[in-house]
């Protein structure tokens, strides 16, 4: 099956079966975002949830990584039995996270660009598998999708051919840009359709997809900021998620793929809600908490940070919630010694302790992980 030529942006969606849809979509997220204006320092409290989202974008592609290992990884600490390939996933994960990072602090100055999206996919490549298949640029050679090491010929689709995909990136970007679609979210819906098809990469192309769904949303402003987090979605009907981009170039299916997405934004406009309510009552709770357990000046400066990195070394907390360090040592033991934080490792010598706050971390992760 090969990519549908000339067909993008489809002229014959069935907006009369869409309807249901669209509208209670656009009224989801609408909700979500409500209480993402509320929320006055969402980035840090909701910043597992971006890690989340890193590490359920990158299973789609194969990784096992969880996101606990992720953090740990991150915070200096030695998850028990940890591979090679499990930190080379983990490394994936963080590459994600920093580029969706960047490419959300780059449109407050800039819209999107197929030079932004050039420099979001050379920090997602950046010293992990892949990397040495021409990160930032576009391909020049034909490529293809199916299971691995297949031929051509045996290939489940074939994106655009090199020599028109320029031209087809333009054309993307055009339509991407463009402020006249008569519905943002069924616009977002065929963006995210079309760059998968034309795979512009050599490698990364599903994972960059995935995160150009929350920085169109915080581009278009229907959200306040680009937290919104759809793999989940995606990751838990993954072969629908993949027949649906198919039956596009094989059947012309685009309605059928528009009301599959739009569900999507429904299921997780909710799921994302829900979280984020509840992070934000452990958050309330939480303070109060560490105010009792420290008595300390320094308590919601301990609370932000160990919201914004739910696992971490007790160096980093010193350096990075400014704290001095014999008050943040003895806030440590208090949070420790009164259930908030759990030890990963204990520190002795020269080796620092590690730290986890668990209930965060499960409540992120929708299951118990420590």
């Amino acid at each position: 099956m090969n990519y549908h030529v000339s067909r993008f942006p489809p002229a014959d969606l069935n907006w009369r079966q869409l309807i249901p849809f669209i509208g209670r979509a656009n009224a989801a997220l609408a909700r979500y975002d409500a209480l993402l204006t509320a929320i006055p320092n969402a980035q840090v409290l909701l910043s597992p949830l971006v890690t989340q989202e890193a590490v359920l974008s990158s299973r789609i592609e194969g990784t096992q990584v969880t996101m606990g290992e992720v953090l740990e990884v991150e915070a200096g600490g030695e998850p028990e039995g940890l591979t090679q390939t499990r930190r080379d996933d983990i490394e994936e994960v963080l590459n994600y996270r920093e580029a969706l990072t960047f490419c959300a602090k780059s449109l407050l100055e800039r819209p999107l660009s197929l030079s932004l999206i050039k420099e979001a996919h050379a920090l997602l490549m950046r010293g992990v598998r892949g990397s040495e298949q021409d990160p930032g640029r576009f391909r020049v050679e034909q490529n293809w999708i199916g299971p691995k090491g297949c031929s051509l010929e045996a290939a489940s689709f074939v994106p655009i051919a090199p020599e028109h995909l320029q031209a087809g990136m333009e054309a993307w970007m055009a339509y991407v840009n463009d402020t006249d679609q008569p519905d943002p979210l069924v616009q977002l819906a065929l963006m995210h359709l079309e760059f998968e098809a034309l795979h512009p990469f050599k490698d990364g192309n599903g994972r960059l997809g995935r995160m150009l769904i929350p920085l169109f949303l915080y581009q278009r402003r229907l959200l306040s900021s680009p937290n919104f987090y759809m793999s989940a979605y995606l990751e838990a009907h993954r072969e629908r998620y993949q027949e649906r981009l198919r039956a596009v170039s094989r059947d012309g299916a685009w309605t059928e793929w528009v009301a599959f997405f739009l569900e999507g934004v429904i299921e997780q406009a909710s799921d994302n809600e829900h979280k984020a309510r509840a992070i934000l009552t452990l958050y309330e709770r939480v303070k109060e908490q560490v105010v009792e357990l420290t008595h300390s000046q320094h308590a919601i400066r301990a609370t932000d940070f160990i919201f914004r990195q739910p696992i971490f070394a007790a160096p980093h907390f010193i350096a990075a919630a400014q704290i001095p360090k014999p008050t943040a040592m003895r806030m440590l033991n208090l949070l420790r010694e009164g259930g908030l934080l759990a030890t990963l490792r204990e520190g002795r010598g020269r080796r620092f302790g590690v730290y986890a706050f668990r209930e965060l971390l499960n409540l992120a992760e929708g299951r118990p992980i420590l």
